[in-house]
């Protein structure tokens, strides 16, 4: 096995930042430390001339498409197309996510799936699992979730999906207020998936009872649920109040206004919140008509809409997602390590390899410019993605 040394670089090793190196083999870090340390016969070296930072990669825990693919076209070119696009943000492992339809399209998916993670999962960004979301969720609060694939939480169903999954279903979006939903919750527990209250229309109660069953997620906070009012606070306060529930953000200052991401900051804080995308196909391809769980969405410059003006997923990339969260809530690039791959990690159970610069952990490592920008992504010691002059 090839052996690459990153030389002579600002790095962000496990909670402190460090100049320098780092050897790789085998996609694996096998040692940090000083250069001259590290060198051996047929090693190669990795170093930049202008002043870089060596972050984790960003794990994605909620994304459904990029670059004309998405995870329900189920098929190993859509993963493969998806895993490429994301490199090029510094996201080096997702959740490939489905979304509310037929359970045909639904299976579809997950066969492919985990397929493509037992076989072809090693060109860019890792698919570490499928992130379910819907189609157990209230129609009350589909938000771009087909109404007329919605179905009760159903254990039996959920457990023929992870068979055919390969049980790498690793997260399921649900309204654990409808019929069967607290059992639901309690079993995705007992087997090691994170359950996240997501799509739902659950009072303060039934956020507590959720928690108490087993939650411990919230998909997108502040989209599709209850929000908060003086009277009922509703699964928007639940989550803000309960600090066994990491909640997921869409930090692109449409989904949810800049103050808002900074009051959920200030409430949160770094270590229970995880930064997403929720993008669709339309990321990396502009302005057009596109499909997403068999409606049609119009993305403009910013944002992706239905038919009747819902917000449908959207086009943002992780790097800008972590870039908006420093300039709304004026945190450090040292807390969007937290919610871009230490809190993502530890939430899936894969800090062991995953989520931080160590020694025996995947070479999955970001190196960014002075100004945040993506100049190279390492997937697992590889270059999966390199930027170009003029770029």
């Amino acid at each position: 096995m090839s052996c690459v040394i990153l030389k002579d670089i600002r790095m962000y090793v496990e909670d402190s930042w460090q100049t320098t190196s780092a050897k790789i083999k085998g996609g694996k870090i096998i040692a940090i430390g000083p250069f001259d340390e590290l060198e051996e016969p047929g090693a190669s070296s990795i170093s930049f001339e202008q002043k870089v930072n060596a972050v984790p990669g960003m794990i994605d825990v909620h994304i459904h498409g990029a670059s004309g693919a998405d995870t329900m076209d189920a098929t190993t070119n859509a993963l493969e197309t998806i895993a490429q696009a994301l490199a090029g943000e510094g996201t080096t492992s997702f959740l490939a996510t489905t979304i509310t339809q037929s359970r045909e399209n639904i299976e579809k998916a997950l066969s492919n799936a985990a397929d493509f993670i037992e076989n072809h999962n090693n060109k860019g960004a890792e698919v570490v699992g499928v992130h379910l979301e819907g189609p157990f969720i209230s129609e009350k609060r589909a938000g771009a979730q087909p109404l007329k694939d919605i179905i009760n939480p159903d254990i039996e169903l959920f457990k023929q999906w992870q068979q055919l999954a390969g049980g790498n279903i690793r997260l399921v979006t649900m309204a654990p207020e409808e019929t069967n939903g607290l059992e639901l919750a309690a079993y995705l527990k007992e087997t090691g998936v994170v359950a996240s209250i997501g799509h739902s229309d659950a009072t303060f109660e039934q956020v507590e009872e959720a928690v108490k069953a087993g939650v411990t997620h919230a998909t997108h906070l502040f989209n599709g649920m209850k929000g908060m009012h003086h009277r009922e606070p509703g699964v928007v306060g639940g989550v803000m109040l309960n600090d066994k529930v990491t909640a997921e953000i869409i930090s692109d200052g449409i989904h949810v206004r800049p103050e808002m991401i900074k009051l959920t900051y200030r409430q949160k804080g770094k270590d229970r919140l995880i930064l997403i995308t929720d993008a669709m196909r339309a990321k990396c391809l502009g302005p057009g008509s596109y499909d997403l769980g068999g409606q049609e969405v119009t993305v403009s410059e910013d944002k992706a809409v239905l038919e009747d003006g819902t917000l449908a997923g959207s086009i943002l990339k992780m790097k800008d997602a972590a870039s908006n969260m420093m300039e709304f809530t004026g945190c450090g690039l040292e807390d969007i390590v937290r919610m871009t791959a230490v809190n993502p990690a530890k939430q899936l159970g894969i800090f062991d390899r995953k989520g931080s610069i160590a020694v025996g952990k995947d070479a999955d490592i970001v190196i960014l410019n002075e100004d945040n920008d993506v100049l190279m992504t390492l997937c697992k010691g590889t270059i999966a993605y390199e930027k170009e002059e003029g770029e």
